[in-house]
């Protein structure tokens, strides 16, 4: 193993991509800092890594108070005198038709997975220009270059997502690195969130091919593993998904 210890935040690590990223990320001798809002199920992921040698901690988050985002970075800073990757991750997915009118649903999208990311630069850009480095890495989706009935308001905020990163990666010195994931269908949580019954419905043909958390875990360690001098980004779907 090539990799050099490494101090990483995950968010929304409580389940799904970013539990297996964390918990990938400190088996390959990283210390990962697991944030979420279910502090129960960060306490038994870090317990069960801790007993079999990873190095972990879990810290209570909610993406959308910019605060309480910017001060955990400063404490992450202060406990380990830097922070190496952010890994902006943290999303919510409840889809539906716009004539549902879903508002509310819409509005917990746009603050997770749009101001949520922001938060995540915001708190971290300050200290990755003063240590001359660092690297942000943001999942996005496979939905940030298409649009499907049902998609509209959740694909929208991916779009969002993985413009803000892109403009984020064109306007920093490469000193910072840069990596939009964009996944296709991954088997999670964020499906079982859905309560449109049209759109529970169609996901439940578009999810009969689905990639393994595991595999977006696989690809976030090579990326972070490369070379100083080395950006990656951007695709990982499912052989079978086409779109």
């Amino acid at each position: 193993m090539t990799t050099s210890e490494k101090i990483i935040l995950v968010s929304g690590a409580s389940s799904g991509i970013g539990a297996a990223v964390a918990s990938r990320l400190a088996r390959d001798g990283h210390h990962v800092v697991l944030a979420a809002r279910r502090a129960d199920r960060l306490t038994a992921l870090v317990t069960d890594l801790a007993a079999t040698g990873g190095s972990a901690e879990a810290r209570d988050l909610d993406v959308t108070d910019r605060d309480t985002f910017a001060r955990l970075l400063d404490e992450i800073v202060a406990a380990h005198g830097r922070i190496d990757v952010i890994i902006n991750n943290a999303g919510v997915m409840p889809l539906s038709r716009l004539d549902a009118l879903l508002v509310d649903e819409w509005d917990a999208m746009i603050d997770v997975n749009i101001k949520g990311l922001l938060h995540g630069i915001a708190a971290a850009l300050p200290h990755f220009l003063r240590q001359d480095g660092g690297h942000f890495i943001t999942t996005a989706s496979v939905g940030a270059h298409e649009v499907v009935p049902t998609s509209a308001v959740y694909f929208g905020t991916k779009f969002a997502a993985w413009a803000i990163t892109e403009g984020l990666r064109r306007e920093l010195d490469p000193s910072i690195r840069v990596t939009t994931v964009s996944p296709g269908v991954v088997d999670s949580e964020l499906a079982d969130h859905i309560t449109d019954p049209v759109a529970r419905e169609a996901m439940q043909s578009y999810r009969s091919s689905a990639l393994p958390a595991e595999a977006i875990a696989s690809t976030v360690a090579w990326v972070i593993d490369q070379p100083a001098d080395v950006d990656v980004n951007e695709i990982i779907r499912p052989a079978g998904q086409r779109a």
